[in-house]
């Protein structure tokens, strides 16, 4: 299966000390032309001030999902236990309908122990964690075909991580997309657990598209030849700096011209 690459920004939802920069930052991402606008579910900042400003990643896609015509949209990704999973399932069907069918359901097992011990969640063990996500998708994908009204499309799954005995099952079983953080070599390792895994549950592995982060444009080509076909850029507040995204954007424009 031949798939176009795709550019996507995550607008990291902190140290932005009012909400309108993020709506700027959107702006002027889906204006370069990016395919995907993400953020992240967590409540405190990953890096520099730890205290800093942070909003949250539901009601922020909401509101993109408004702002926005064209890109799609979604978390980069889902803390797994931060949520029923029902009424999750049930708050990324609204957010499909408000974008007219444009959300991706990012989702993983979740990490960051301070989320979970200043908001009351059981940070448990990385299996713990796991357990609890591969329930989270079955309950998911069982809610979604019983809401009224129905998603404007099948709601891609994303989802996050890669531990090669559960994740990549749970990826082989679940998803639509796979986001990788490794690098080429282990990105071209796992990608063949992830078909061993596919081949025990009957899925086809080219129906998972890879995404990584942006490598750069020295790389970035070596890694499609190797299956990643998405590549998204981190940018922070207060400055939402898209100077590594426009630059993304041109090598996926001038790729796709050297082609086709």
């Amino acid at each position: 299966m031949s798939r176009p690459v795709r550019i996507g920004v995550q607008l990291q939802p902190q140290h932005a000390p009012k909400y309108g920069l993020i709506r700027d930052a959107v702006r002027r991402a889906e204006d370069a032309g990016v395919d995907i606008v993400f953020n992240w579910d967590h409540f405190y900042p990953l890096y520099g001030d730890p205290e800093g400003a942070h909003f949250e990643c539901w009601t922020m896609l909401a509101a993109v999902a408004e702002q926005t015509e064209r890109v799609e949209l979604g978390a980069l990704v889902t803390g797994g236990g931060y949520r029923n999973p029902d009424l999750l399932a049930d708050m990324a069907r609204t957010v499909d309908q408000i974008s007219d069918g444009r959300l991706i359901l990012g989702i993983g097992a979740g990490w960051f122990q301070k989320d979970y011990d200043q908001y009351g969640y059981e940070f448990g063990t990385a299996g713990s964690r796991l357990a609890l996500l591969k329930e989270t998708l079955a309950r998911i994908t069982d809610r979604l075909p019983k809401l009224n009204p129905q998603p404007v499309r099948d709601i891609p799954i994303l989802i996050g991580g890669g531990g090669e005995k559960k994740t990549l099952r749970l990826v082989a079983e679940y998803a639509n997309i796979w986001h990788s953080f490794a690098d080429l070599e282990v990105l071209t390792r796992k990608s063949g657990i992830l078909a061993e895994h596919c081949a025990a549950v009957g899925t086809d592995p080219a129906t998972i598209e890879r995404s990584v982060d942006w490598p750069g444009p020295d790389q970035a080509a070596k890694f499609v030849e190797q299956g990643a076909t998405l590549f998204t850029v981190g940018t922070g507040g207060p400055d939402y700096d898209l100077s590594g995204v426009e630059e993304a954007i041109r090598w996926r424009d001038e790729y796709a011209k050297s082609t086709v």
